[in-house]
């Protein structure tokens, strides 16, 4: 069985805000598949104005708070960029892209599914770190 690639509908470049932008990165990880002990909040980071684009940057940072440890001992992060081309038709949808935090690959909606495994990587990870240090 060959695995479909879940996405939603990107607003236009004429239709788009950083709130919207923000709700449509909240949709979007909405149909990913973790587990709901997972919890997250998003921000918008910054706009960065380019030659023939322009990026807007948000973070979520996930975590999994339990009722013995409300306050996690890692969280894992995902950086998103929706970009907005000066050049295309402003009719078009705007663009997406998302790097887990300590990677420089990047992922695209339509050509990658996510996987929870990524986060539980990270915090894993951390855990570790911490516990050498």
């Amino acid at each position: 069985t060959k695995n479909v690639i879940k996405n939603i509908q990107w607003t236009t470049g004429n239709n788009f805000t950083v709130e919207r932008g923000q709700q449509q990165i909240e949709e979007f990880i909405s149909i990913w598949e973790v587990h709901e002990s997972w919890l997250h909040c998003s921000e918008f980071l910054h706009e960065e104005e380019l030659e023939h684009s322009k990026r807007y940057h948000y973070r979520v940072c996930w975590s999994i708070p339990t009722r013995r440890k409300p306050t996690p001992r890692a969280t894992a992060s995902v950086y998103f960029v929706i970009e907005i081309s000066k050049i295309k038709p402003a009719t078009l949808p705007v663009e997406l892209s998302f790097t887990l935090e300590s990677s420089r690959l990047i992922h695209r909606p339509e050509q990658c599914q996510f996987r929870e495994k990524w986060l539980k990587d990270i915090i894993e990870n951390k855990i570790i770190l911490m516990e050498r240090l």
